[in-house]
């Protein structure tokens, strides 16, 4: 799309005086009229308001894009309006706007005024050319010189044809559709960014594309038969399994989250370029024709663990909450030995979250397992996890006096691993029976056989698992003074990593693993480390405001309430467009924050974070300190690293 063949001479006013936003707005949408790129000019002006309340249009160096795709518009077009004296339109520069261009887009034309501002805002950053056009004594002139920076620019074009502007995917034989899944293990930011960062790519790129979330509420959004039948490819960005038989015999692109968010236009363009192999759905396994695409193994062994957490959570949080309930109102005073069910309001909370805190480990174990090898793991890795949890061994079983010791969180995590390839072994040696026992299979052959296995693979291996895991809980209960401040500070960097990824989540894990065994204070800074991100970023944008731009300065808000409601990937954004300064920033925050709170000696029982569990928090006040200093630390060197905003003028446009 040439910026020259959306301007007519007629559209173009030269040394306007303006007195007003508005009356601006009126001349620029009364040339469009004139012109006949307009229907409706009360729906247009209607129109081009509302973006304009998006955020600023005026990208600085006195240029000022308002645009609008609008149901009102007839025929793509420019009109130009130049004002020597300059006119305040909120610029991002705090300058006054002379120079403004205002595209008229019609609603369902594609995105060519991307296109056209993307042309406008490069010829544009040349001050010289500026100042010519400026300078122009008629539109005619001011053609001239548009037509000769754009051929300086981009060469000799031939014009386009109506068609070609108004589809950006004109020259393929049809509109490419693509479906996708969005995933991670909580399901409560990465899922629903990934699916937004897809939907605004295949957008600019001309493509249909329907995106499922799988998130903490559930599938959304679900995607039907006749979708995935239609579709020329299918995105999974997931880090915990999704129902993959549905996709069988359909080009796919399988990678983690993060990339759905950083990466979409590089996904959307595998399935545009054929660069995506062939699912084929065998029971458990899934396998591509080719290796594009294919976990890789450190991924899978991730994939396959956060699907487990995602479902032990709510296990583990419900629980643990009423557990910690349980202890805020009993009375230690009257049975140290029996704390927690004194009182029979005390003992209804703790009866109900012992019950639902004792199905996370084989619940963690279970679902690892169907991870690896479908529905038929589940069952055998949830026996696998329930005897880890038992500590049962051959021993125990001859001699009833012998002592068992549970193999806790690495047992659980073991029988997943264990049960689900076992399962695997099991599809593999069983796929050369006869057709007519495909239905017992499931129901017989799978479950009766896997579970023995893991029977007997448990009873071998659980003296060793709980020897390793009794040394790792003596080793974190012998820690006191410095080593113990240091594990928080660990902990908590960690939460403030990746916000939300693997490092962010082995933490969490390792947090969750640590109440199970008794210690509470590890939880306590694994979460406060996990709170510092989005409120040490809320704080400098409130206190440093001139090192972020409009946008970032009117999210920064949201953040308080992202940070106090335990959600660190609030901080994802701020992250993603500056890592080498936020990201080290959050770190050095969430680590005193974590190493403050070892060093009050504060502890928490449940397995979550945000202001809803201070009640639960043993030591309150030296939490909410820990919490303070963190975020003080963070937004301090947040702002020493970030000069005065060098805010990119051609930035937040679109």
């Amino acid at each position: 799309m040439k910026v020259i063949d959306m301007l007519n001479k007629n559209a173009i006013a030269l040394n306007y005086s303006a007195g007003s936003k508005e009356q601006l707005y009126d001349k620029l949408i009364e040339l469009h009229l004139s012109v006949g790129n307009l229907k409706d000019k009360a729906q247009y002006k209607a129109d081009i308001l509302k973006r304009d309340k998006e955020g600023p249009t005026a990208i600085g160096d006195g240029v000022a894009i308002p645009h609008a795709k609008s149901s009102a518009v007839k025929t793509p077009g420019l009109s130009v309006v130049t004002v020597p004296g300059g006119i305040d339109l909120d610029a991002l520069d705090g300058g006054m706007s002379n120079l403004i261009f205002m595209i008229a887009a019609p609603e369902k034309g594609g995105d060519m005024h991307l296109e056209v501002l993307s042309r406008l805002t490069v010829m544009l950053m040349d001050k010289g050319f500026r100042n010519k056009l400026l300078s122009a004594k008629s539109p005619n002139e001011f053609l001239r010189l548009i037509d000769e920076k754009e051929i300086e620019k981009y060469g000799m074009e031939k014009p386009e044809s109506s068609k070609d502007k108004l589809s950006p995917a004109a020259d393929r034989k049809h509109t490419v559709k693509i479906v996708a899944v969005t995933a991670c293990p909580t399901g409560i930011a990465h899922t629903f960014m990934a699916a937004e960062a897809l939907e605004q790519a295949a957008k600019e790129m001309g493509v249909q594309i329907k995106v499922e979330t799988n998130g903490s509420g559930g599938a959304k959004n679900v995607l039907t038969k006749s979708e995935i039948a239609e579709a020329d490819g299918v995105i999974i960005a997931a880090d915990k399994n999704v129902d993959m038989a549905r996709f069988d015999g359909k080009p796919i692109v399988q990678t983690k989250v993060s990339d759905g968010i950083h990466k979409p236009k590089d996904l959307i363009a595998k399935i545009l370029n054929r660069n995506a192999g062939v699912y084929s759905h065998k029971g458990g396994a899934s396998v591509l024709s080719e290796d594009r695409g294919v976990d890789g193994i450190g991924h899978s062994v991730y994939k396959h663990l956060m699907n487990g957490v995602s479902h032990m959570l709510p296990f583990v949080v419900g629980g643990g909450i009423l557990i910690a309930l349980a202890f805020l109102f009993d009375d230690y005073s009257i049975d140290p030995s029996n704390f927690g069910k004194n009182t029979p309001f005390a003992a209804f909370f703790k009866t109900i979250g012992e019950q639902a805190f004792g199905f996370m480990l084989p619940i963690l174990a279970g679902f690892i397992a169907m991870s690896i090898a479908d529905r038929p793991g589940l069952a055998v890795g949830f026996v696998g996890g329930a005897l880890a949890v038992a500590g049962t061994t051959f021993a125990s079983l001859v001699n009833p006096d012998a002592t068992v010791v549970s193999a806790g969180f690495l047992g659980a995590l073991f029988a997943g691993f264990v049960g689900g390839y076992i399962t695997l072994i099991l599809e593999k040696a069983c796929s050369k029976l006869p057709d007519s026992l495909e239905g017992v299979k499931p129901v017989l052959i799978y479950p009766l056989i896997g579970i023995l296995l893991i029977g007997l693979v448990m009873f071998l291996f659980n003296p060793i698992i709980s020897g390793i895991n009794t040394l790792l809980n003596n080793g974190l209960h012998a820690m006191n003074g410095a080593s113990k401040i240091v594990l928080g500070m660990v902990l908590g960097g960690m939460m403030s990593i990746d916000m939300g990824g693997p490092f962010n989540k082995a933490a969490y894990v390792f947090g969750t693993a640590a109440i199970s065994e008794g210690n509470y204070d590890i939880m306590a800074a694994v979460m406060v480390g996990g709170m510092v991100p989005p409120i040490a970023i809320a704080l400098c944008t409130t206190f440093f405001k001139n090192r972020f731009t409009p946008n970032e300065r009117k999210s920064g808000a949201v953040n308080y309430i992202m940070g106090l409601c335990f959600i660190s990937e609030g901080a994802i954004p701020y992250a993603a467009s500056d890592p080498l300064r936020v990201i080290p920033s959050c770190i050095v925050g969430s680590a005193v924050s974590g190493a403050l709170s070892m060093a009050f000696g504060c502890t928490l029982m449940a397995p979550h974070g945000g202001i809803f569990v201070f009640p639960v928090v043993g030591n309150a006040l030296g939490y909410i300190v820990a919490l303070a200093a963190g975020s003080v630390v963070g937004m301090a060197m947040l702002a020493a690293l970030k000069n005065r905003a060098k805010i990119n003028n051609f930035e937040n446009i679109n």
